[in-house]
C-alpha cells in the first residue's frame, strides 16, 4: 500500500509502509473521490441520443483511448511492489451469491464486458474496455481510472460517458448505459497516481432506441426535433454555389469552407537563391503554399548534412537553439542512450549551490525542409433527416447482463483471465488487433511492477499478454467459470509493456486491488441511480 503525503511545504511525496508509523499518519480524509457525470435524466437522455443517432455513427467513429504512446511501453521492473493492507476478500458475482463455482475447459466471453465511450477534452470520441460488476442496485461498471478521468486534459470526468455491454460495430444489443457518478481513489483523482488507476461508475438504467420512420425535413423542423437526427452534405461546384445562393432556402445558401491539405515535402522554389529569401519563406506564411520548416535530427545527421538552401541542408537560422529545456526523466533517458551509443547530442544539467540538479537541457540540431500545403474552397448543400422513434427503458445493467464479483488483497501467482478490446498497433507498427471483437489472455499474475516516475507507478501487478491499447479498462477475472461466464474482478488493464525489448507488447499491468480499492468499490456499490425514461 502506498500513500501520497502532503508535507507542510505543500510538496507531494510518494511513500510506502517501510517507514515506521506512516500507515496511520498518512491516512487521507477519505480514500474515495467521486464526481457527478450526467446530473439528471434529461442530460442522460441527450447523451444517449448523441451516441445512438444516425444508427450509432458516433459509436462507430470512436477510437481507442490512446493515452499511452511508444515511449510509455517499457520493460517491467522488480522495484517497489504491492503490499496487502487487510485480509483477502471477495464479493460474489450477480447470481452466484450462494453458489460454488464450477470448472470448465471452454473459453466463453462474459456477457458483462463491453466498451465505455466518451469525449475527451480535445473533443475526440474515444473508448476503453470495461465490465458490469456486482452492486446493491445492479448499476455499476468497473474500468480504468484513465478511462473516466481526463488526465491528459487535466480535467475532471470525461464528457458524454456511456457503457455499452456487448458492443459490436455501432450496435448496443443490451442498451446504452449513461454514467451518473464516478468513483475512484483520491490519489488518482487529485495526483493522477496510476497505482490507483481504477474506477467504478454508477450508471442509469439502460436506454434502447425503438427505431421508427426516417423522414427528410426542413431546417426549422430539424432544429425543433428532439429525437435522433442528422445532416447529410452533398458537395457542389463553385459555379453551382454562385448560381444558386438563394435557391435552397433553409438548406442554403450553400455552405462554404476552406480545406487545407497536410503539408508535403517539395523541392526548393526556383526563385530562392539567398538565405535572406529563404528566411522570408520561413518567417512568412509561405508563397504559393510553400514554406521553409525545420526538422530536428541528431548531431551526426546535422554534421553530415550539406550547406545550402535545398531540402536536408543544415538549418543555421533562428531555430537552431543552443539549448532546449527538457525534463529530468528525458535527461536521464538520453544519458542512458548516450552511454549505449544511441544518442550523440550534447546534454547539460544546471545545479543549485548544494549540487542538486534543478534544470536540464539538450542541444538541438535542425535541417531544412521545404513543404507545401494546398487550400481549396468546398461548397455543399445540406439535407436534414430525423428518425421519429422513441427511447425505451432497458432496465438495470446487472439484470440485463449480470455482474462480475469483486476480489481484493489477493496474492500474485494466481491464474486470471483478462478480457478487453485491443486495437492499437504495437510500438513497431504491427497491428494485430482491430478492436471490433473482445480478446482474452490467461495466466498467472506476477509481482513485477512498472517503474514509472511520471505515472507514479510502484505497485502494479503484471500478466504475460500481447493485447494492446483499447484493452485498457478490461477486467482481470479471478476464478473465472467458463460455463457461467462469471468470476471476480481482481484488477483492470492499465499499462502495456515490452519485456524482451523487441518493440512488441508482451506484458500488461494492473493496479493492485487492496483494502483501499475495496473502500472505493463499496462506496460506489451502494449508490442508487434510477431511470432515464419511464
Amino acid at each position: 500500500m502506498k500513500r501520497i503525503l502532503i508535507p507542510a511545504s505543500g510538496a507531494v511525496l510518494a511513500t510506502g509502509l517501510l517507514a515506521a508509523g506512516l500507515a496511520g499518519t498518512a491516512q487521507a480524509t477519505s480514500d474515495v473521490a467521486s464526481d457527478p457525470m450526467a446530473k439528471n435524466a434529461a442530460v442522460a437522455q441527450s447523451i444517449a441520443q448523441y451516441w445512438a443517432e444516425s444508427n450509432g455513427a458516433a459509436l462507430r467513429a470512436a477510437t481507442e483511448s490512446n493515452i499511452w504512446d511508444s515511449k510509455d511501453v517499457a520493460k517491467l521492473k522488480s522495484t517497489g511492489g504491492y503490499s496487502a493492507d487487510t485480509k483477502p476478500g471477495v464479493v460474489a458475482p450477480i447470481g452466484e451469491e450462494k453458489k460454488t463455482a464450477t470448472k470448465s475447459q471452454n473459453v466463453n466471453m462474459p456477457k458483462t464486458i463491453g466498451k465505455v465511450f466518451f469525449v475527451n477534452s480535445k473533443g475526440e470520441r474515444k473508448w476503453c474496455s470495461a465490465t458490469s460488476i456486482q452492486s446493491r442496485y445492479r448499476n455499476l461498471v468497473s474500468t480504468a481510472g484513465h478511462c473516466v478521468y481526463d488526465t491528459a486534459g487535466n480535467a475532471d470526468t470525461m464528457s458524454k460517458w456511456v457503457f455499452v455491454p456487448g458492443y459490436y460495430q455501432g450496435k448496443a444489443p443490451f442498451g446504452i448505459y449513461v454514467g451518473k457518478q464516478a468513483f475512484t481513489h483520491y490519489d488518482f483523482d487529485v495526483y493522477e497516481d496510476f497505482d490507483r488507476d481504477y474506477a467504478f461508475v454508477t450508471v442509469y438504467n439502460g436506454i434502447k432506441f425503438d427505431s421508427g420512420k426516417t423522414s427528410q425535413v426542413n431546417k426549422g423542423e430539424y432544429t425543433a426535433f428532439n429525437g435522433p437526427k442528422w445532416v447529410e452534405k452533398k458537395e457542389i461546384t463553385a459555379a453551382e454555389y454562385t448560381a444558386g445562393v438563394s435557391k435552397y432556402g433553409e438548406a442554403g445558401p450553400f455552405q462554404k469552407e476552406s480545406i487545407t491539405s497536410a503539408p508535403e515535402t517539395v523541392g526548393k522554389p526556383a526563385g530562392v537563391t539567398t538565405p535572406e529569401q529563404a528566411l522570408k519563406y520561413y518567417t512568412a506564411t509561405g508563397i504559393d503554399g510553400v514554406k521553409l520548416t525545420a526538422a530536428e535530427v541528431t548531431e551526426k545527421a546535422y554534421e553530415d548534412a550539406p550547406d545550402g538552401l535545398d531540402n536536408n541542408a543544415q538549418f543555421v537560422g533562428p531555430t537552431k537553439a543552443s539549448k532546449a529545456s527538457i525534463s529530468a526523466e528525458e535527461y536521464k533517458k538520453l544519458l542512458a542512450e548516450k552511454a549505449d551509443g544511441k544518442f550523440d547530442g550534447k546534454l547539460w544539467a544546471d545545479k543549485d549551490k548544494n549540487g542538486n540538479e534543478i534544470a536540464w537541457y539538450k542541444q538541438q540540431y535542425y535541417i531544412k525542409k521545404w513543404v507545401k500545403s494546398s487550400t481549396k474552397e468546398v461548397y455543399w448543400v445540406e439535407t436534414y433527416f430525423i428518425r421519429e422513434g422513441s427511447f425505451a427503458d432497458a432496465g438495470r445493467l446487472g439484470d440485463a447482463v449480470g455482474g462480475q464479483g469483486f476480489a481484493y488483497n489477493q496474492p500474485t501467482g494466481k491464474y486470471v483471465r483478462v478480457f478487453g478490446y485491443p486495437a492499437a498497433a504495437h510500438p513497431d507498427g504491427h497491428k494485430n488487433f482491430t478492436g471490433i471483437t473482445p480478446k482474452w489472455c490467461y495466466g498467472k499474475t506476477t509481482a513485477k511492477t512498472v517503474g514509472s516516475a511520471a505515472k507514479k507507478i510502484e505497485e502494479h501487478i503484471a500478466l504475460k499478454c500481447s493485447m494492446t491499447e483499447g484493452a485498457d479498462g478490461g477486467p482481470w477475472l479471478l476464478k473465472y467459470s467458463n460455463s457461467k461466464r462469471l468470476g471476480y474482478v481482481n484488477g483492470v488493464t492499465s499499462t502495456f509493456n515490452d519485456q524482451d525489448g523487441n518493440d512488441r507488447v508482451d506484458y500488461i499491468s494492473s493496479p493492485y486491488f487492496d483494502g483501499e480499492t475495496n473502500t472505493v468499490y463499496k462506496a460506489a456499490a451502494n449508490v442508487w441511480s434510477g431511470k432515464i425514461v419511464g
